[in-house]
């Protein structure tokens, strides 16, 4: 029986992808697990792999194409010595892929319900062996591949705590329409017989525009300032720096940023959290993200249980993850998720500024430059520092005025005090 091969959602926000390149052309024959394509997200370009076997019968969707929605059939998977053009379920699969895709997208909570008990649980073997090493229960996993089977995008960004959430029978919150600009047309008419070059909205742009308006209406933000003293921090850098020379390790003062917010999260334990609609999350780990900036937008790499990690292990660590973001060759696990944000400006000169909390995160620190002002000292006498401007914005849904002057206070303690860091 012919099997429509669909687009797959390779993250938990894609909606739409780039069908980049097919690695397999009309007769070839695919095993489950296989790489037949390769598929540029809304942040990266990532390989897809068949979940059935068999032929491939019918390229539907053509290499380069832009804009697939997910769910649409691309291709058409026959068994060895079945006649496409005699499936006439299979001859127009294009047709009948929209209908059911509508239904996944509008009613997202549909696909998450619990499999009936004891019914078998269609899943690749790969999705099988993740969700086994994870702990993650199947049956409370939506599948995305070909008549609802789970695979490995499926089961890859999630952890055994968000099964409950699938069972859970309390109806998701119902967010108020965002608010509109002005159209298009608008903006055409008012800059007519001005000359000006229109450049097309890739994927990225368009996620980094629907998700900042997102923030920006429905976070209550507000922002904490303070000031460092990096003088100790730089004199304790440059020390360790010849240390770690024969290793090839060079710290950053990013580096020790990290490692403050990490352990900063652990002291104040209370906002190490997310905003999940109707609850808040409180981790227990520190995961950092850190805002990269690249052509045409931005990722944010998560460290790990940065709190846990050594200053050589988030340098070296920290440069992986920005060198694969800039080739766009970031895993979704690796860019999602999260409760804390870092954005620092400060190497392009930027003084302060103030960064937009990335949801469902609670909080993002604005790092601006080190300049050497002048400052009293212990002794009331006058004299001259490095001094760094920082700005935290925070979601006031998960975090109060004085948790977060705390949490900032303990970022400060931290870099001010770099040895302590290693104890």
């Amino acid at each position: 029986m012919a099997i429509n091969i669909l687009m797959p959602a390779l993250s938990p926000t894609m909606e739409e992808g780039t069908l980049a390149k097919w690695l397999v052309k009309e007769g070839d024959t695919v095993k489950s697990g296989q790489v037949i394509a390769e598929i540029e997200t809304d942040k990266a370009t990532m390989e897809f792999e068949a979940v059935d076997e068999g032929r491939i019968g019918k390229i539907l969707v053509p290499a380069g194409t832009a804009g697939v929605k997910v769910n649409v059939a691309i291709a058409v998977l026959v068994e060895d010595g079945e006649d496409l053009g005699a499936s006439p379920a299979a001859a127009k699969p294009a047709a009948a892929a929209p209908a059911p895709a509508a239904v996944v997208t509008a009613a997202t909570p549909a696909p998450a319900a619990p499999k009936v008990a004891g019914a078998r649980v269609f899943a690749s073997p790969l999705a099988r062996r993740i969700a086994a090493e994870k702990g993650l229960d199947l049956t409370k996993v939506a599948g995305s591949g070909p008549h609802g089977r789970i695979i490995r995008a499926d089961v890859e960004g999630q952890t055994a705590l968000a099964a409950p959430k699938a069972a859970s029978a309390a109806p998701a919150p119902v967010a108020a329409a965002p608010a509109q600009g002005m159209s298009t047309d608008t903006v055409l008419k008012m800059y007519q017989g001005r000359a000006f070059t229109e450049v097309p909205l890739d994927g990225m742009r368009r996620t980094i525009a629907a998700r900042l308006t997102e923030a920006k209406q429905t976070i209550p933000h507000f922002y904490l300032r303070r000031s460092v003293r990096l003088d100790a921090l730089m004199a304790f850098r440059e020390q360790l720096n010849k240390g770690l020379e024969t290793r090839g390790v060079k710290l950053s003062v990013n580096d020790f940023i990290i490692k403050a917010c990490a352990m900063a999260l652990q002291s104040v334990p209370d906002a190490n959290a997310v905003w999940a609609g109707d609850r808040v999350l409180r981790l227990k780990p520190s995961d950092v993200a850190v805002a990269v900036a690249i052509e045409g937008g931005l990722f944010t790499p998560v460290l790990k249980d940065a709190d846990a990690k050594s200053l050589s292990a988030l340098s070296v660590e920290m440069k992986d993850l920005a060198a694969r973001a800039k080739t766009r060759k970031l895993a979704p696990h690796e860019y999602q998720g999260g409760s804390f944000a870092i954005s620092n400006l400060g190497m392009m000169g930027i003084e302060n500024f103030d960064a937009v909390i990335n949801p469902p995160q609670a909080a993002i620190l604005a790092v601006g430059a080190g300049i050497k002002q002048p400052v009293v000292l212990a002794d009331g006498s006058l004299g001259v520092a490095t001094v760094m401007s920082m700005t935290l914005s925070v979601d006031h849904r998960v975090i109060d005025g004085a948790l977060g002057a705390t949490l900032l206070a303990a970022i400060c303690a931290n870099l001010e005090n770099p040895l302590a860091m290693l104890a």
